[in-house]
């Protein structure tokens, strides 16, 4: 395959995403394919992503352009399989040496549902060893193994009788997204975060405010997006170790990218409790590339008012089980005191906040009850193995029962 032929055909692809995000990244991939010589063509949404296909150049715009997915995966050869030996056969039977050089190194990674084999490890020593056969016949050398820098990641599916054989175009996962240095306690992945700001249907517009920031990750992502800074703007790929990677092509795309007007007032709030949070968000917002000021301030989640006149969004991932702090670095002693914590949170929401949207994504199921809130909506999602739920409460104008206290000095 030379690289002409490699960079015009139709290859079909799979990009992973946490669950619970399916549509939202279809959605997204639905906006990438509308980008002037764009190809690309989504096709059905599965449990943990989406299929799609397009040629090599739509392949670089969604490593550069998507915020959702998790990787984007080239589809090289699928087969039924019965035993080891037949994902061998199959692995042996994938030509390879169009896609990158012996002397590349690699990394196999082996996902499996429901698949009747008894040891990963085992499946990925067989498929590591097929495609080291296949160079060796082809070239009389192996290809090295480097499972913690590799030049080339190949990912493999297997479910109860299919096996499907991916070559990963994106390299780190693209939630990395190239700026963090620094990260808080527990933060957020950077896709899951892009993916609750587009359920909660914020727009670049629209006033953002995260009272519970730590290191900023959907402020980050927020601003991003005001800015039209694509999320692959400072990193980089797989797909530029392939060998049929166009470097005037990859060129041509980022060169595109054009910034967004930005608003004459700043729409994008933040604060944490901790003044060492917010002097990382700070950091992390430069390192971002953000080329305006995110407005932050350090104070209690429960002592904040809205940031600007006109209601908007929050949306925020508040402190639950050993991540919470409610006075500083404190941990958590006692259901009594996050009782307290979210009770007086849930009153501030109502007094301070009238007409703004509320989304609060959490593992603990019973935060409505403690915000003494009823939720208009839960959406069910996936942070890791972790089940989760966005909860979206609205916050009526009008309903106020008592004037506010005197607000805090912020």
């Amino acid at each position: 395959m030379n690289q002409a032929n490699s960079n015009t055909k139709f290859h079909s692809c799979f990009c992973p995403c946490p669950r619970g995000l399916e549509a939202a990244l279809a959605e997204e991939m639905g906006e990438i394919a509308q980008q002037p010589g764009s190809s690309l063509r989504v096709f059905q949404q599965v449990p943990g992503g989406v299929h799609c296909s397009g040629s090599m150049a739509d392949i670089y715009r969604l490593n550069l352009h998507s915020r959702i997915a998790s990787r984007v995966l080239l589809r090289l050869n699928q087969g039924g399989y019965k035993n080891e030996n037949d994902i061998y056969d199959i692995t042996l039977d994938t030509r390879w040496e169009d896609w990158f050089e012996v002397d590349n190194n690699l990394r196999v990674d082996v996902t499996a549902i429901k698949a009747p084999i008894k040891s990963l490890e085992y499946i990925t020593l067989k498929i590591k060893d097929a495609v080291c056969d296949r160079f060796r016949d082809q070239c009389g050398r192996r290809p090295s193994v480097d499972t913690r820098n590799p030049d080339v990641r190949i990912a493999a599916f297997l479910d109860a009788t299919s096996y499907t054989l991916y070559l990963d175009t994106s390299g780190e996962a693209l939630f990395k997204r190239g700026w963090r240095e620094q990260k808080g306690d527990a933060p957020l992945r950077e896709n899951l975060a892009a993916g609750l700001l587009r359920t909660s249907g914020w727009k670049p517009d629209m006033p953002l405010f995260d009272p519970m920031c730590g290191s900023g990750t959907i402020l980050i992502e927020a601003a991003q997006i005001q800015a039209g800074i694509p999320p692959g703007a400072r990193r980089r790929f797989g797909f530029e170790k392939l060998r049929n990677f166009s470097a005037s092509q990859w060129q041509e795309i980022k060169g595109s990218v054009k910034p967004r007007p930005l608003p004459a007032q700043p729409v994008i709030f933040g604060s944490d409790i901790s003044g060492d949070m917010v002097e990382m968000t700070r950091h992390n917002l430069r390192q971002a590339g953000i080329p305006f000021e995110v407005p932050l301030k350090q104070i209690e989640a429960q002592e904040v008012k809205a940031p600007c006149d006109a209601p908007g969004i929050i949306l925020t991932n508040p402190p639950y089980g050993e991540r919470i702090g409610v006075r500083g670095d404190a941990r958590l002693e006692s259901d009594d005191l996050a009782q307290q914590f979210y009770n007086s949170f849930g009153s501030t929401l109502k007094q301070r906040f009238a007409g703004w949207q509320i989304f609060l994504f959490t593992a603990d199921l019973g935060l409505p009850k403690m915000l003494r809130l009823k939720e208009s909506r839960k959406t069910p999602f996936f942070n890791g193995a972790l089940e989760c739920r966005l909860f979206r409460f609205d916050m009526v104008a009008g309903s106020n029962r008592k004037t506010p206290p005197p607000a805090a000095a912020q």
